[in-house]
């Protein structure tokens, strides 16, 4: 009789079991601890331990190929090694900006750090899911998680308010995926991907069936990447979340609902492509358009970056929608660098302080060229990174999504995604002219924790070494991604 749970189910499990241990060592050791930062120190020695199964999931994929565990609902693959690495960064930066931050706010406490750790493991189930049962409840475990987070701070209206509005929609769009999902078991009989792909490839393309499992599993992922039209939950979410969760959430939680995407449209759905691609095309015109448009009005930083993270949001969908090596090149590569410039820019958000509470606005940072040079410049290359110039690492992303838009034939969207280049590159501007030019009789206060200084830095200097030495980048990104899902 074979084992129920064998060694390679272990192996390939090993991320999200050291994360699901640790999550519950933080919770069961938590009152036992009378500061919190013992707790991030806890989370950062897990996400050690992660990175070390990963760069054995790593080793084992150079030498093995794609391998898969549980009855194959799970793989191991260079495409889940490359979000995990995504994750487990994502995490160390947010575990590090929010020790200070959630001092200072007076709730650094462990279920939060817990709580991160658990929505890292549903991450990682994304990544590694090749059945829809197992890729939801990744999912779920995920959002549950950010529910909680974004709602935090007890005390602030604004963050019981997000909280509720992204629990209520969440659970929409989760109705929305689950109906899809279980269309798709309907016409294949199996929840594995490679079952669902070859049923679909022996319908009819006008089959209604496939359309209405095709619109409402689209419907239920472009809610958790944030496009237009389903994009409402996320400025209230970005500004009422705590600042460390606000990156989190922007960066880990796109990168992870791409992944899942991807491994859905890219496996069962790949032959299906001329009924998806001119949808993606569409929804990320239009989010482009509010997006960028949204954010010109805004003079809260918080929500000024929500509405940019919905038009970078956009700028992803343009890969999928080219349909081709390049576009999804450029995917995997702009996702890479979104870590990085965002959470820099969030880094020295969450040290802006005024009269003892959390200073968001633009005009908080007038002067800051006199007051603190060295950090007016990180930002300033996090701004231009942001923005897709030259020679910053955000410029390669939009390039090779372009490019594949452009092999793909899709012009109109290549030009109106340039276009939109150069109205967000005004409102980063606006707060490139508040840092240089302005000056404030008030200014706010900016005194960065060591681990909030470490994420700026490192995050500016990763942005400029991608931006300037790209290869490397270019072509670990490229073998992660395309050689895992041709």
């Amino acid at each position: 009789m074979d084992p129920l749970f064998t060694w390679t189910d272990f192996f390939v499990l090993k991320p999200a079991i050291l994360l699901s241990l640790f999550g519950c060592g933080i919770l069961l050791t938590d009152f036992l601890l009378k500061q919190g930062r013992w707790n991030a120190l806890t989370a950062l020695v897990g996400e050690g331990f992660v990175a070390v199964a990963l760069w054995q999931h790593c080793e084992d994929v150079a030498a093995n190929g794609q391998r898969f565990a549980l009855g194959g609902s799970m793989a191991v693959d260079g495409f889940s090694v490359f979000f995990n690495y995504i994750f487990v960064v994502s995490a160390i930066l947010a575990i590090i900006i929010a020790s200070r931050y959630m001092d200072d706010e007076k709730s650094n406490r462990g279920e939060f750090y817990g709580l991160m750790l658990f929505a890292q493991a549903g991450m990682t189930v994304m990544a590694q899911g090749y059945e829809l049962v197992t890729l939801f409840i990744g999912l779920e475990l995920m959002a549950l998680s950010f529910y909680v987070m974004v709602g935090f701070l007890r005390n602030e209206l604004r963050s019981n308010e997000a909280a509720m509005k992204y629990l209520i929609l969440g659970a929409l769009s989760s109705g929305f995926l689950a109906y899809g999902f279980s269309i798709f078991y309907g016409i294949s009989g199996s929840t594995n991907l490679a079952a669902i792909a070859d049923a679909v490839a022996g319908r009819e393309i006008s089959d209604p069936v496939l359309l209405i499992a095709l619109v409402t599993t689209s419907v239920g992922l472009f809610f958790k990447i944030s496009v237009v039209p389903f994009h409402m939950w996320a400025p209230d979410a970005y500004e009422g979340a705590p600042t460390p969760i606000t990156a989190y959430v922007s960066v880990a939680s796109k990168a992870a609902s791409f992944a899942m995407m991807m491994r859905i449209f890219l496996v069962p759905l790949v032959s299906v492509q001329e009924l998806w691609m001119p949808l993606f095309g569409a929804v990320a015109l239009l989010t482009m358009t509010l997006g960028n448009i949204a954010a010109l009005t805004q003079n809260n930083l918080k929500r000024l970056l929500a509405y940019s993270s919905i038009s970078h949001a956009g700028y992803i969908l343009l890969g999928l929608a080219a349909g081709n090596e390049t576009g999804l090149k450029g995917i995997s590569l702009y996702i890479l660098v979104y870590i990085f410039m965002n959470f820099g820019v969030f880094a020295l958000i969450s040290a802006m302080r005024r009269e003892g509470h959390a200073a968001e606005d633009i005009d908080d940072l007038n002067g800051l060229m006199h007051r603190h040079p060295g950090y007016a410049i990180l930002m300033l290359v996090l701004l231009l990174s942001l923005a897709g110039i030259p020679p910053m690492a955000g410029f390669y992303g939009k390039y090779f999504i372009f490019l594949g838009l452009l092999e793909a034939g899709s012009y109109l969207l290549a030009i109106a995604g340039a276009l939109y280049v150069a109205v967000s590159a005004y409102y980063y501007f606006r707060i490139v002219r508040a840092m240089f030019l302005s000056e404030s009789l008030e200014p706010a206060v900016i005194a960065p924790g060591l681990g909030t200084k470490i994420a700026l830095v490192a995050s500016a200097v990763f942005t400029l070494l991608i931006g300037l030495y790209p290869e490397p980048f270019i072509n670990m990104a490229t073998d992660s991604i395309l050689l895992a899902l041709r």
